[in-house]
């Protein structure tokens, strides 16, 4: 569990990375709409896991690389942005649940559909 000066740094940490992200000029990172979704430090401010949702993905990979480019950029920027005593290193992972939240809907909605036509083909006969 963490303490609230950590929740307090990673509610910071999260804030200053979504508009940092939002200037990183490279393509491979500009992919669709990255939305910081949680941040996770450790206890002694070394690493910092960031958990990024990016709606219109094209490519993982590429993002992935862009990603780790970027992430020197990111934490000077953020070292600068934020009065901590070390700036964590980052560590980004790409969460997959809104796209696999989309693909369930689409599969229980046309499994509705489905089950619609069967039942007007009971009631026509």
């Amino acid at each position: 569990m963490a303490t609230n000066k950590l929740q307090r740094i990673n509610e910071d940490i999260a804030r200053e990375l979504s508009v940092l992200l939002r200037e990183v000029k490279d393509p491979r990172v500009r992919q669709g709409m990255v939305s910081v979704l949680a941040v996770d430090t450790t206890a002694d401010l070394k690493f910092c896991k960031v958990y990024l949702s990016v709606l219109g993905l094209e490519d993982e990979k590429r993002m992935s690389k862009g990603l780790e480019s970027a992430a020197g950029h990111l934490r000077r920027a953020l070292g600068q942005a934020l009065d901590l005593r070390h700036t964590p290193e980052l560590i980004f992972k790409l969460d997959k649940s809104m796209e696999h939240g989309a693909h369930v809907s689409k599969i229980l909605q046309s499994l509705e559909d489905t089950a619609d036509d069967t039942r007007d083909d009971e009631t026509d006969e």
